[in-house]
């Protein structure tokens, strides 16, 4: 197994780390963080050595952006379970990724490949960075109603609409797989 595969797999198996430390009470937010912080750093050290490297396999094209996926949405269903993030938002970034992932099997199924634009890596730099300032004003105990709650919550605005944008212009740019459906 090659190394990016190996941190691909090693950032599935932090998601039970993750949750559990997330929604355990006696363990400190700065571990939950930690976690996270170390998961979204294997997402992108696995990119940079397969780019560098090209190791490109099956394998990967298909379980990097599931573990991805599957890291976020963990995160984002831990923050509506603790009322940190509306449902709503939760709603708006799975229904994105399931749309996109459903595209890209139906495309798949044409023989067309979607690639990930530059909406869709921004959708998920904004959403990143939206899951470690959540943990770090967990962390820090800073109120909601402070500047850094404020910019949180901002934060949180920006990377919903980046997200109904990338989906918004996944569906647009293509909307020729829907032919003959």
């Amino acid at each position: 197994m090659n190394l990016p595969n190996a941190l691909t797999i090693l950032r599935v198996l932090m998601i039970p780390f993750f949750v559990a430390a997330f929604l355990t009470g006696g363990v400190s937010d700065w571990i939950t963080l930690a976690i996270f912080a170390a998961a979204a750093f294997t997402d992108y050290l696995d990119g940079a050595i397969a780019r560098k490297q090209n190791i490109v396999t099956d394998f990967g094209k298909l379980m990097d952006p599931l573990a991805d996926k599957l890291m976020v949405m963990s995160a984002f269903i831990c923050f509506t379970s603790a009322g940190i993030l509306h449902p709503a938002v939760t709603i708006v970034i799975m229904s994105r990724e399931f749309l996109v992932t459903g595209l890209r099997m139906l495309a798949t199924s044409k023989g067309k490949v979607i690639a990930a634009d530059i909406w869709g890596k921004l959708k998920t730099v904004s959403q990143d960075i939206a899951i470690l300032l959540i943990l770090v004003k967990s962390a820090v105990g800073a109120d909601s109603g402070s500047l850094f709650g404020t910019a949180v919550h901002l934060c949180i605005w920006v990377m919903t609409i980046l997200t109904l944008v990338s989906a918004v212009n996944y569906c647009i740019k293509n909307r020729d797989i829907f032919d003959g459906v």
